[in-house]
């Protein structure tokens, strides 16, 4: 089978689905994922556009206004950007803005001058996405279980402590996986849709009039009588799509159609109907504007109503978690993060995963976030800043795609840039004014991300170029050893080495102070494509050299989660037989020294990148190899 051939089968398979699963079936589970997010918004979205930091007064023009804005923005953000054009954009099959980036980066398509400008926004957009990360569980969890204020004004104070409790129990559960529960998210996330349309169609009935809304010339009239207030309102309106960047990221779980299909289908119109019903609730008594979601529903459904919507934002902070684990081990193939402890939690889906330090980061600054802002409404300062940040930053990176890739013309690719833009930027300017309200925290918290990824991937980048300074060609090493050999040791060495060419220290090293070499020794590297997964028929080449020694390459996707003991097992069908009961894995254990040395890094990121390696996950275990089979070889090294 050829590459294209791959390629083309690969993508047919995310484009029609999963072989063996109905199409319903993959849209009902994309519920329970994809759309936890965006289909939380109701809880706070509305509220915040007449109740948050700046109050509008719900009077009629104001009311169908909102809803002109909010409507328009979920068909061309959502529907259009997203849904009909981005989901175009995969890089097989997966989604998202680093495999957007992937899809970029090879050499042929960027100018050396578009990459140094260009990759470095998408990493500032994709270590924002971690900001957002944390303030999707805080912000839902507390939304939802503010709804007790309505049903029992006198249990205000247990606000805080409860979705405390939630949200460590959610955490602590990560390391069990979303295997046992997965089958349950998508029916949950039925009866939560189904709920809130039907909530919002009791609202409407008490004024249709609201669905004149759908008539653009409202929001202009809305810009038009508000003026500035207007504009600083775009950020609570903007609030009702925050879900766009992790729908597409969330992609290659499904593929594309049983995506569209449950938000054309279900989800966008229980999405209208529910703001609508609220906007028509705020018709008939502007004075609910406190909690117009919860108000919409009688007095006997309100403790049900907060259990439901309880459930629905512990699914959706679950994708947003998950999310970022997934994010995470795509950096880190990538090389733009440390190694982590990666936990597979599913022997079915490769996508399910645990990275317990990212699971413990993200829940200490989670319960951070709910003590110091205390409220939905103050958290909904700090939301919004780093999605729209990001969304802007994918419609740059599309036009490239669309004009390099693509060879789109560069008018016709720009006019729809422009036309995403049109509404990011006003939506990104409205954001930008919650800086000083909490909108801070996202964009520090996407800094210190950005600066860690950078700092590892120049880091790495000085270590590689300093321990090749020696190298040689392996043959040239070989051929030094026809002439002298050393003594012979039953079984097989595996050298590990990030470099396809070349020998390497580790393996000199060896030689020089045991005096012994291995009657079969394998040179194994493992590299990671900027594909998201690497077929297992592609994944290993090898180079049969004399003396016993062989060159492996092992290839991974970065979606994929390396294991070597079973890529040498992928060898014997190709002529290299490997006895791993016999087999030694020999490692380099690098110790950086920081020097005042011309690295091309500043003292202050040496040391922080020396930090980082010496507290990396091993890569005996990041690798799956047993640590009983492993030796290591320490080697000190200056940048």
């Amino acid at each position: 089978m050829t590459n294209i051939e791959t390629e083309k089968n690969i993508r047919d398979h995310h484009q029609n689905g999963q072989p063996g699963r109905p199409l319903f079936t993959l849209s009902l589970a994309a519920l329970g994922v994809v759309y936890g997010d965006i289909g939380t918004s109701p809880l706070y979205a509305l509220r915040e556009c007449f109740h948050g930091s700046h109050p509008l007064p719900p009077t009629p023009a104001n009311v169908l206004g909102i809803l002109s804005l909010v409507f328009w923005a979920l068909t061309l953000v959502i529907s259009f950007k997203y849904l009909l054009f981005l989901m175009r954009a995969d890089n097989r099959g997966e989604g998202g803005i680093l495999a957007l980036l992937a899809l970029l980066t090879p050499a042929r398509y960027l100018s050396p001058v578009h990459r140094r400008y260009l990759v470095p926004l998408a990493l500032f957009g994709a270590a924002l996405l971690y900001g957002d990360g944390v303030i999707t569980p805080a912000i839902s969890v507390l939304s939802a279980v503010e709804g007790i204020k309505v049903a029992a004004p006198g249990l205000k104070g247990f606000v805080v402590p409860i979705t405390i409790v939630i949200l460590v129990s959610l955490f602590i559960f990560q390391k069990r996986g979303t295997a046992r529960v997965g089958a349950v998210f998508g029916p949950v996330m039925v009866v939560w849709f189904a709920t809130i349309a039907i909530l919002g169609i009791g609202g409407i009935l008490k004024a249709p009039e609201v669905f004149s809304a759908v008539n653009p010339l409202h929001g202009a009239r809305f810009f038009i009588d508000n003026g500035w207030l207007a504009f600083l309102i775009l950020g609570s309106v903007f609030l009702v799509v925050t879900g766009g960047e992790a729908l597409y990221a969330d992609m290659g779980h499904f593929g594309p159609r049983p995506i569209r299909l449950a938000w054309f289908t279900f989800v966008l119109p229980a999405l209208i109907l529910n703001y609508f019903g609220q906007g028509a609730l705020l018709l008939v008594r502007p004075g609910e504007a406190t909690e117009p979601f919860y108000h919409l529903a009688p007095g006997w459904a309100l403790y049900p109503l907060v259990i439901l919507a309880t459930l629905a934002t512990i699914i959706a902070s679950q994708a947003v978690i998950s999310g970022a684990f997934s994010l995470t081990r795509q950096a880190m193939q990538l090389g733009y993060s440390p190694r982590f402890r990666v936990i597979q939690t599913s022997s079915e889906e490769i996508g399910q995963i645990y990275l317990p330090t990212v699971n413990w980061a993200l829940m200490l600054t989670t319960l951070a976030l709910v003590f110091g802002f205390g409220s939905s409404t103050n958290l909904a300062g700090a939301y919004g800043v780093a999605v729209t940040t990001t969304m802007v930053i994918t419609t740059i990176l599309a036009f490239f795609l669309m004009v390099k890739r693509w060879h789109w013309k560069a008018t016709s690719a720009g006019a729809l840039a422009c036309l995403f833009l049109s509404v990011d930027i006003p939506f990104f300017g409205a954001n930008l004014l919650k800086i000083t309200h909490g909108g801070w925290f996202p964009v520090a918290a996407g800094f210190v991300i950005f600066t860690l990824m950078t700092t590892w991937r120049r880091g790495r980048k000085v270590l590689d170029q300093k321990l090749q300074e020696d190298n040689e060609p392996l043959e040239n090493f070989i051929d030094k050893l026809a002439v002298e050999p050393p003594h012979r040791v039953p079984g097989t060495a595996v050298f590990m080495t990030g470099r396809s060419s070349g020998s390497l220290p580790i393996l000199h090293h060896h030689l020089v102070h045991n005096q012994v070499m291995h009657e079969q020794v394998i040179i194994l590297s493992v590299l990671t494509e900027e594909v998201p997964r690497v077929p297992a028929a592609e994944r290993v080449s090898i180079t049969i050299m004399k003396l016993g020694f062989s060159r492996v390459i092992v290839r991974y996707g970065f979606m994929q989660s390396p294991n070597v003991p079973v890529a040498l097992r992928q060898c014997e069908p190709l002529g290299l037989m490997v006895d791993l009961e016999q087999t030694t894995y020999y490692l380099a254990r690098e110790t950086i020294i920081s020097t005042r040395k011309q690295s091309g890094m500043m003292q202050w990121q040496e040391k922080l990148f020396s930090f980082m390696f010496r507290n990396s996950f091993a890569a005996t275990a990041f690798f799956n190899i047993p640590a009983e089979q492993v030796v290591e070889l320490g080697q000190q090294v200056e940048i």
